[in-house]
């Protein structure tokens, strides 16, 4: 049976051939259902570009997929950032697609890279992605946020980070500090920063005082109420969205004397709310390190863990 070519593809589709090269370069101007119809002809057919195809294209070297967990997260943005610098720099090709956190999401996109034939993959992983679902792909792919023992991987220290708060926070007198978090099903912004907190409290002494449940904001301002029902000096969020919540009920509720404090360097947070205390993860450093990798890896060097340092922006911070 003869290959397939884009014009064929086209025509299974109904479509023309700029459309389908335009899906094949993920143009963001081609609408989503004309994707979906080019992209399952794709699959069904077990299409693959032609290295002489990608040559017409200018693509002479790598072809980089990256699979973020939302497009509009800021720390994600903040790696993609440094990392598309270095991926062009280095004559590559990105990429980007998106999972909403969805396992089964990851597998298709993965699908979707292994018939265009990606040189590697950096994908920004979460707590219910299992390891055994990324087989086949240890050695052409970097792992963003969590540790797989068979994949070279870069994590944030989410422990620490909140160490530092508290630990500031207790040197300026609070000794009233509650704790808006991830639910524990998160294994890393959830309970792992969860656990810390708790931590905290029982080697200080003080009286814990949280409530765990999702990322956004939305979540946080109808919760916020629930951590202050008693008086508390300083509030620590697991993320920096929530801190926008509880920051808006704090002010409705006329109590801008807590501190709010959170992990993660949203510009937009520090420009609204200069007084917040925050912990900077690592997110761009976390992005050029995982190019890093990424090459080490294609070049046929072993696996790497790389666990990010953290940094503690010194705001103003009020006594309690």
């Amino acid at each position: 049976m003869a290959k397939l070519t884009i014009k064929d593809i086209a025509q299974l589709s109904g479509v023309g051939k700029s459309t389908v090269s335009r899906v094949l370069n993920n143009d963001p101007k081609v609408s989503a259902q004309t994707r979906r119809r080019v992209e399952e002809i794709i699959r069904r057919c077990g299409f693959q570009p032609s290295k002489s195809a990608r040559s017409m294209r200018g693509i002479n070297n790598r072809t980089i997929g990256i699979i973020v967990s939302r497009l509009s997260s800021a720390s994600e943005n903040q790696a993609l950032a440094t990392m598309l610098p270095r991926l062009y720099a280095n004559q590559c090709e990105p990429i980007i697609v998106e999972s909403q956190f969805s396992p089964s999401a990851v597998q298709e996109q993965l699908n979707f890279f292994s018939q265009r034939a990606v040189d590697g993959v950096i994908l920004f992983a979460f707590s219910e992605l299992d390891e055994r679902s990324l087989t086949g792909w240890e050695d052409k792919m970097v792992v963003i946020a969590r540790r797989y023992p068979a994949v070279s991987s870069v994590y944030y220290d989410d422990e620490k980070a909140i160490r530092l708060l508290m630990t500031h926070l207790y040197a300026h007198g609070h000794r009233h500090i509650a704790y808006l978090g991830v639910t524990d099903q998160d294994a890393t912004t959830g309970y792992r920063r969860h656990q810390s907190y708790l931590q905290f409290c029982r080697t200080y002494h003080l009286s814990p005082r949280s409530v765990q449940g999702e990322l956004g904001y939305h979540w946080a301002y109808q919760h916020a109420s629930a951590v202050i029902s008693e008086p508390v000096s300083a509030l620590v969020c697991a993320t920096d969205s929530q801190a926008i919540g509880a920051i808006k009920y704090l002010q409705e509720q006329r109590l801008q004397s807590v501190q709010v404090c959170a992990v993660g360097n949203n510009p937009l947070l520090q420009f609204l709310f200069p007084a917040i205390l925050t912990v900077e993860p690592g997110f761009a450093q976390a992005g050029d390190i995982a190019v890093t990798q990424l090459l080490a890896r294609l070049n046929g060097e072993p696996v790497k863990h790389y666990c990010v340092d953290c940094l503690l922006q010194q705001n103003p911070v009020p006594r309690s």
